[in-house]
């Protein structure tokens, strides 16, 4: 079936499924501005077809998806011509498997990060095997948690979601279920049959419960008890005072991440993140896409491809490079209205 994206993304109809399949796996999966107007061409054709019962989304290779084209996004920027409608696309793309009204299934067997998890996580079934890893770590790179990050993190149990925006960590199948993020969790190598018998039936509740392998956290409940503690604080430096008054090797080891990323990007993400508990989907998208619009026309998130991608290994530069030298006022101007340049969703 043929709705573009040429050799990125492949769509197919099996029994009671449409099917999408990331064929990137040489670039992990990253997303490119064809493959997100080719599904979002594709979800619009199948939502109207009566024969598509279920949407199945799957990729190729050790990723899932390691996030979008983040270097094409770098050099168009550097060059003056940031893509601005490569992710007001996106976010529509985002918004548009929020409200998908079939049941819209990812099969995440690897890395899951970035513009991967809006791709998957929106969508009424999330699947994680062992080998899955989901994380989004923008703020390592002076970017922000978008592609819904704003809907997606204030809901996870135990202030989990505002731990994972300001630290960027990683985390396995176990800890995506227990906090919401995952909705169920099989083994690798029932991949397969799942998805032949999801084909036959179009039916994923039934099959999922015959699928099912229960996960068990992998972060202790003791740790668990200290994110609910810490990062339940009602301004981002009560977080940050909060770990200092901690001597755990847990609140050492994750003040020291939060302090390595750009004080700008975490001022921004717990803004956001906050805001995100009482906002719609659409209505974070259109914030999303008001922080991303000042975040390209910025000087940190290019200072963060440069340092971890280019000059691989190096050690970012932020301005500001500490939290308390952050301007608030700069970080409400993130926030501010673009007029006619609004997201149109």
């Amino acid at each position: 079936m043929d709705f573009g994206g040429d050799d990125e993304i492949r769509f197919e109809r099996a029994g009671a499924a449409g099917i999408v399949t990331l064929t990137r796996p040489q670039a992990l999966n990253a997303l490119t501005h064809k493959m997100v107007l080719a599904l979002s061409r594709a979800l619009t054709a199948w939502q109207a077809d009566s024969n598509v019962v279920i949407v199945i989304v799957k990729a190729e290779g050790r990723a899932f998806s390691a996030g979008g084209d983040i270097l094409h996004v770098y050099h168009a920027g550097l060059a003056g011509n940031p893509p601005v409608d490569f992710f007001a696309d996106e976010y529509r793309l985002n918004a548009q498997i929020q409200r998908f009204p079939k049941p819209y299934l990812s099969l995440i067997d690897g890395i899951v990060m970035g513009g991967g998890v809006g791709l998957s996580f929106h969508g009424s079934h999330r699947v994680l095997t062992e080998n899955a890893q989901f994380a989004m770590p923008e703020v390592g790179i002076g970017f922000f948690p978008d592609v819904g990050g704003s809907h997606l993190l204030p809901d996870l149990g135990g202030h989990f979601g505002m731990y994972l925006a300001l630290t960027g960590n990683r985390i396995r199948y176990g800890d995506a279920l227990w906090s919401g993020l995952a909705t169920h969790t099989i083994s690798a190598d029932g991949q397969v049959g799942l998805l032949e018998r999801l084909c036959e039936t179009g039916e994923p509740e039934a099959m999922l419960r015959n699928f099912f392998r229960p996960a068990k956290r992998e972060t202790e409940r003791e740790t668990l008890e200290a994110i609910a503690r810490h990062f339940s604080a009602p301004t981002l430096s009560d977080v940050i005072a909060s770990l200092e008054t901690d001597a755990s090797e847990f609140a050492k080891k994750t003040l020291a991440t939060i302090l390595s990323r750009s004080p700008t990007s975490l001022s921004v993400a717990f803004r956001q993140v906050r805001a995100g508990l009482t906002m719609s989907m659409d209505d974070c998208m259109r914030m999303e896409f008001r922080i991303l619009n000042r975040m390209l026309a910025g000087r940190d998130f290019y200072e963060g491809i440069r340092a971890v991608l280019i000059d691989k290994g190096s050690t970012p530069q932020w301005q500001p490079a500490r939290l308390e030298d952050v301007d608030p006022l700069d970080i409400g101007r993130y926030f501010e209205t673009l007029g006619d340049r609004e997201l149109a969703l």
